[in-house]
């Protein structure tokens, strides 16, 4: 006789993902869904013994940048492993699509430090949908729910171009978004202290933004300040979303810099307030002191105007090279500022493609080095020009208490902002690319008590879920989509760090995607069910 069931996940301690205390039971699986919960005696193709372990939802990561490597990385390994199920494409303004053919050539040479070095991505597409269907005929691991940037189609429309956008230009930048969204985009990501993201205007983002409301698709905001103007910035993204009315979702919560640590008390009362008016608005956070971005961050807006390319040529000038280290050291420089705010010695060298010897060293290190110390910024000019700007940094900005008040907010979710990577990647990313979920969930939860498990499930599982509007996700419920994760409370830990990150995490037993088994006994099994979720 046929088994009733393609997968029955047996004598687990159940939790639902909404914030619950855990149940004992079983659960029956068929055609990718979950068919029943409860104590369950029918046949099976495949029996998992969940005796002593948890099952949960599978974490819905809200903030990635997967669509940069998913070509690359289909079996999203580092995502998988860390049991994330789901994962949402497109943030801080940088999706891989749409493109204008015309200025395709700046979109690929901006994201170049996210992009897997010696891929060949084809650029065979234009338009979100496109991409999304070749991605689905190359196969992945986990489901992709894709968020369109601002940036990315501000520099489609305008290229570098700091001024504001005509009527014209409004239509067109419109009508990408608009396209994307019929395509199945969530919604609109942006990235505000990214060019050419940063050189829009509050007035543009309102206006641009007004075609969400149609649609109820989200807002998804890398703010335009997170360190001294902390507050300001969060004060004008609350105003867009307010006025437009739509869902608001606040990127990587944080204060950076030490002159800052202790501001995310106010935004998180500035938050609360906001709600009370009636405006969606949450946020997400990783679990970890230190960011991570490209390396041309630390260098003032206007100098990336044209871009990498020019940006380069422009600091072979000795006249160039004094505007930007007066930006930077006297306070002229709009936005973050981390070489004043931070340090050069906490901002660290992530991955560095063509010149890999300087990777997991300090920029004080890299000065040094060049016995450059009397002159820091000349040495650090000299070597961006010798990596040609394609670089990462991981930089170590906040405070830890800071941290876990995020955390704790019940506003919060549980987010990396990393792409995905595996060991054969090389490199050092941010070890959040590989341990986020299970860090928060060993570190805060069982070590340190910040947390109920019940709680910190829901922050990555039904919360997010729900703030995209996922009709069949992110609860263990009858008739959802059969995205589990099965795991050891007692053992599960992160084990990657900033000086080793490609390690994956312990305690999770089995990951499990439209019901089918991507993570068994912790081993991969090379399994592609991942789907491209649309928004309906």
């Amino acid at each position: 006789m046929e088994p009733q069931y393609d997968l029955l996940i047996s004598n687990g301690m159940i939790l639902d993902g909404a914030g619950n205390p855990w149940f004992r039971g079983d659960i029956g699986i068929k055609n990718g869904r979950i068919e029943r919960i409860g104590i369950i005696s029918a046949s099976s193709t495949r029996t998992i013994d969940a005796e002593g372990l948890v099952v949960v939802p599978g974490f819905v990561d809200i903030h990635t940048h997967n669509d940069l490597t998913v070509l690359p990385y289909p079996g999203l390994e580092s995502y998988v492993m860390q049991g994330v199920t789901t994962s949402v494409t497109g943030n801080c303004g940088l999706s891989i699509a749409p493109v204008n053919p015309a200025r395709v050539h700046l979109l690929k040479r901006y994201l170049s430090p996210f992009l897997k070095a010696g891929h060949d991505y084809g650029w065979d597409w234009l338009t979100l949908g496109d991409f999304c269907q070749k991605i689905e005929e190359n196969g992945f691991a986990h489901n992709l729910v894709p968020l369109v940037g601002q940036g990315t189609i501000r520099l489609a429309v305008k290229g570098y171009d700091r001024g504001d956008a005509t009527t014209e230009e409004m239509t067109a930048m419109k009508k990408f978004l608009e396209e994307s969204l019929e395509d199945g985009a969530f919604g609109l990501s942006a990235g505000l202290i990214y060019p050419p993201g940063s050189y829009t205007s509050t007035e543009e983002l309102v206006d641009l933004t007004s075609v969400l409301s149609a649609y109820g698709g989200l807002y998804s905001v890398h703010m335009r300040d997170e360190s001294d103007s902390l507050v300001e910035s969060l004060e004008e993204t609350i105003r867009i979303a307010e006025q437009n009315r739509i869902p608001l979702e606040i990127s990587h919560h944080k204060a950076a810099g030490q002159s800052n640590w202790g501001k995310v008390n106010e935004t998180l009362h500035l938050m609360e307030n906001a709600r009370c008016r009636g405006v969606e608005i949450n946020c997400d956070v990783y679990p970890y002191v230190a960011g991570s971005t490209t390396m041309t961050v630390t260098l003032p807006g206007w100098l990336l105007e044209g871009g990498i390319e020019k940006m380069l040529d422009l600091l072979r000038s000795s006249e160039v090279r004094r505007r930007v280290q007066n930006d930077s050291m006297h306070g002229v420089m709009k936005g973050e500022n981390w070489v004043k705010s931070v340090g050069w010695n906490r901002i660290v060298v992530g991955e560095c493609p063509s010149h890999r010897q300087y990777e997991g060293k300090s920029l004080q290190q890299v000065i040094a080095e060049r016995n450059a110390l009397d002159e820091p910024f000349e040495a650090f000019f000299d070597w961006l020009i010798e990596v040609e700007g394609n670089a990462t940094a991981v930089v170590f900005m906040m405070a830890e208490e800071d941290v876990k008040t995020v955390i704790r907010s019940p506003l919060s979710m549980i987010v990396s902002d990393a792409w995905a990577t595996a060991p054969c990647g090389g490199g050092k990313p941010h070890p959040r690319a590989y341990g986020s979920f299970p860090r928060v969930l060993g570190k805060y939860v069982r070590d340190e008590k910040l947390l109920s498990l019940a709680d910190a499930v829901r922050k990555m599982t039904s919360l997010p879920a729900g703030k995209l509007r996922l009709q069949d996700r992110g609860l263990v419920k009858e008739g959802f989509a059969a995205d589990l994760v099965v795991f050891d409370p007692g053992t599960i830990k992160d084990t990657a760090t900033y000086e080793n990150p490609h390690q994956y995490p312990e305690g999770i037993t089995h990951v499990i995607v439209n019901g089918q088994t991507v993570v068994d006994n912790g081993e991969l099994t090379g399994a592609r069910p991942g789907r491209v979720l649309r928004r309906s």
